[in-house]
C-alpha cells in the first residue's frame, strides 16, 4: 500500500488539490497548506529530502524580485482610473450614436467599446459593470432581446482576457518563461478577430431575428445631423475603399506570414497570387465597407481615410514593414492625425467636421492614443511591458485631470483597488511556488510530461485533449488559478513536443477565457447580474414598466458566445500565422534556390629545381 501511494503521490496530489478547491477553500491557500502537506509526508516516506525545503524562501522572495510583475498594478491603476473617470460612458454614449442608425447598432458599438476598454482597463469586471449599467438600459428601452443584450454585454467585458494589456497574459508569459511584449503581440490579432467574430454573431443575428435587435429610432440620434451620408454615395465609396484595401493586404500579405503553399508548389507567379488573393479579399470586404460607411457621416468618413492614407505611407519610410507592430504603428499615426484635424477645424471654426464626426474624434482619440503609446513602445522594443505600464498609469492620471475629472476619492479607490488585486495575484503565485515546489519534488512534473507526450496524434492531439482539459476544468476554475495550476504543468511538455510556448500560451488564453462566461460560475455572469434588474422597473425615458432579467436569460444569453471562443480555438491551432508574427518577417527567399557561383581557380606549377643536400 506505501509503495502504491508513494508511486502515486504525484497524481493523489494533483487530486487533493482539486478537492480542497471544490470544497471553497481559498486558492492560494488551498496551494500552500496542500504543498506542505504533502511534503511533510514524502519526508516521512523517504520520497522527499528535507533539505529540498530550503528552496522555499528563495522561491517566495523570487516572486516578490520579479520585475515583470510590476506591470500588473500598473496596468490595473490605469484601466481603473478611466474607468472610474467616465471614459466608457463617454465612449458608449458617442459610439451609440455612431452606430444607432443601423440594425444591431447599439449591440456593435458594446463591442467596439468592450474591445477599447480591453485595450486600456485590463480587468473583465470593469468593462462588464461599466457597459452593463450604461448600455443595458438603453438596449432593453429599443426592444432589443435580453438574451443577446446580455450575451453581448458579456462577451465584450472578457476581451479584457485577451487583448493587451491583459493582466493574465503577464502572469501566462511568466509561467511559460517567455517575454511579456512576445505574448502581447501574439495575441493582438486573435483579440482583434475574436472581437470580429462578436460583431460577425450579431449581424447574423439582425438578418435572420431583427427585431431581436433594432436600431435607434430617429428621436434618439441627437447627433445627427445633415452630413450624414447619402445612399447614392455609399456602393461607389464602399468599392473603392474596399479595392484598397485589398489591394494593400494581397500585396503585404506575405510579410504578415499569409502564403499558399499550393500554389507555391505549382509555380504560380507572385503576381497572379496577388491578383486571386485581390478579388478574394474584394469580394469579402465589399459587404462590411458598406455596412461601415452607413454608419458614418461624410466628413468622418474622409476624415479616417485621409488619416489612415498618410499613416500607412507614412510607416512606408520605417523599419517595420508588417505584423502587429506595423498596424498598431499606423493606427498610432492615423489616430494623431485625426485629432490633428479636428483640432484644427475646431480652433479656426472651418466647419470641415459635422457635430457627431467632431465628437466622435475627440472622445475616441485619447484613449486610442493612450492605448498606442503603451502597446506601439512595447512592441518596437523601445519600453519593457513594466515600463509601458508606468507609462500608461502616469497618462491615465493626465487624461483625468485634462477631463478635469480626477479626485481624491477616485485616486484613493483606484488606489485601493489596485492593491486588493495585486496583493490576490501575489498571494496565489506565492501558494503555487510552495505547491509546485512539492510537486517537481516528488517528480510530478515527469508524470504530468510522460502522460501527456504518450498521446497519439502527436503535437494536435496534445493540443485537442490539453483544450477539452481546460475547457472542463474552467467551469470550476477561473482565469488566474488556471494560469497558476495548470499551465506550469502543461508547458514543459508542449516544449517537448516543439509547440512554440507562446502560440501554445494564447491558445489556451483563449480558451480559459471561457471560465468568465460558462454557466453557471462565469464571473461575467455574475457582475453583469449584479447590475441588471431583478425587478421590473420605470423607464426614466418612455415612461413605460420594463420587466426584469432573468439568471436564466443570463447564461442563455452567453452560449453562443462560449461557442464563438471556442471557434476561436480552432482559428488560432489551424491558423498559427495569426499568433507567429511576433518572431517578426521571416525572409521571403527560398533556400533550395539558393546558388553559390565559385570560380575555379587553377593550382600554378610551381618548379623548384632538384633537391639540394
Amino acid at each position: 500500500m506505501t509503495a502504491m501511494f508513494i508511486h502515486y503521490m504525484a497524481p493523489i496530489m494533483f487530486g487533493s488539490l482539486v478537492i480542497f478547491l471544490l470544497l471553497g477553500y481559498p486558492v492560494a491557500f488551498s496551494l500552500a497548506a496542500n504543498g506542505l502537506m504533502f511534503a511533510f509526508i514524502g519526508i516521512e516516506l523517504g520520497l522527499f529530502r528535507p533539505d529540498f525545503m530550503q528552496a522555499l524562501p528563495e522561491r517566495v522572495y523570487g516572486v516578490m524580485n520579479n520585475d515583470t510583475l510590476l506591470a500588473i498594478p500598473f496596468f490595473t491603476f490605469m484601466g481603473l482610473v478611466l474607468e472610474r473617470s467616465g471614459m466608457a460612458e463617454d465612449l458608449l454614449e458617442t459610439i451609440g450614436q455612431l452606430f444607432g442608425s443601423i440594425r444591431g447598432g447599439i449591440a456593435y458599438a458594446v463591442v467596439f467599446v468592450g474591445a477599447l476598454l480591453a485595450a486600456t482597463t485590463g480587468v473583465v469586471a470593469a468593462s462588464v459593470i461599466s457597459m452593463g449599467l450604461i448600455s443595458l438600459p438603453i438596449m432593453l428601452r429599443y426592444g432589443y432581446d435580453r438574451r443577446v443584450a446580455t450575451g453581448v454585454i458579456a462577451a465584450s467585458g472578457t476581451l479584457a482576457q485577451i487583448i493587451p494589456p491583459s493582466l493574465v497574459l503577464i502572469v501566462m508569459a511568466d509561467q511559460l518563461g517567455r517575454s511579456v511584449g512576445d505574448m502581447y503581440e501574439g495575441a493582438f490579432i486573435p483579440g482583434i478577430v475574436l472581437s470580429l467574430l462578436y460583431a460577425g454573431y450579431i449581424f447574423l443575428v439582425t438578418v435572420f431575428a431583427p427585431k431581436a435587435a433594432p436600431g435607434l429610432p430617429l428621436e434618439a440620434q441627437t447627433l445627427r445631423d445633415h452630413d450624414t451620408l447619402q445612399n447614392p454615395m455609399i456602393v461607389p465609396l464602399a468599392a473603392i475603399s474596399a479595392a484598397a484595401t485589398a489591394y494593400f493586404f494581397a500585396v503585404h500579405l506575405g510579410g504578415f506570414g499569409w502564403s499558399m503553399p499550393a500554389f507555391d508548389k505549382i509555380g504560380l507567379p507572385a503576381m497572379a497570387m496577388q491578383g486571386f488573393w485581390f478579388v478574394v479579399l474584394l469580394a469579402v470586404l465589399f459587404r462590411p465597407f458598406i455596412g461601415v460607411i452607413r454608419t458614418m457621416t461624410l466628413s468622418l468618413y474622409l476624415v479616417v481615410v485621409l488619416s489612415t492614407t498618410i499613416g500607412i505611407v507614412a510607416m512606408r519610410y520605417t523599419d517595420v514593414k508588417g505584423g502587429a507592430d506595423y498596424v498598431v504603428l499606423t493606427m498610432s499615426v492615423t489616430v494623431a492625425l485625426s485629432f490633428v484635424i479636428a483640432v484644427i477645424n475646431r480652433l479656426l471654426r472651418l466647419k470641415l467636421l459635422s457635430r457627431l464626426a467632431e465628437q466622435v474624434v475627440f472622445v475616441m482619440v485619447p484613449p486610442l492614443g493612450l492605448i498606442f503609446l503603451v502597446l506601439g513602445t512595447i512592441f518596437i522594443g523601445v519600453a519593457t511591458p513594466t515600463e509601458g505600464g508606468a507609462m500608461g498609469a502616469a497618462g491615465a492620471v493626465i487624461l483625468a485631470l485634462m477631463k478635469r475629472r480626477l479626485t481624491f476619492d477616485l485616486t484613493r479607490q483606484a488606489t485601493e483597488a489596485t492593491a486588493k488585486l495585486s496583493a490576490f495575484v501575489v498571494m496565489i503565485l506565492v501558494g503555487a511556488r510552495v505547491f509546485s515546489l512539492t510537486f517537481y519534488g516528488v517528480d510530478g512534473h515527469r508524470w504530468v510530461e510522460e502522460l501527456l507526450t504518450s498521446l497519439p496524434g502527436g503535437q494536435l492531439g496534445f493540443l485537442i485533449f490539453v483544450n477539452a482539459l481546460v475547457f472542463v476544468l474552467a467551469f470550476f476554475l477561473d482565469f488566474f488559478e488556471l494560469a497558476f495550476i495548470i499551465i506550469p504543468l502543461l508547458g514543459p511538455a508542449a516544449e517537448k513536443l516543439g509547440i512554440d510556448l507562446i502560440w501554445f500560451g494564447i491558445i489556451l488564453a483563449v480558451n480559459m477565457q471561457t471560465s468568465f462566461m460558462h454557466p453557471p460560475f462565469g464571473f461575467a455572469l455574475f457582475y453583469l447580474r449584479s447590475v441588471a434588474p431583478k425587478e421590473s422597473y420605470i423607464d426614466r425615458i418612455t415612461g413605460k414598466r420594463m420587466a426584469p432579467i432573468t439568471t436564466g436569460q443570463i447564461y442563455w444569453g452567453a452560449v453562443p458566445f462560449v461557442v464563438i471562443q471556442l471557434i476561436m480555438v480552432a482559428l488560432v491551432i489551424t491558423f498559427p500565422a495569426m499568433v507567429m508574427h511576433y518572431k517578426g518577417i521571416a525572409s521571403t527567399v527560398d533556400p533550395s534556390k539558393i546558388e553559390f557561383d565559385i570560380p575555379q581557380m587553377e593550382t600554378p606549377q610551381l618548379d623548384f629545381g632538384p633537391p639540394k643536400f
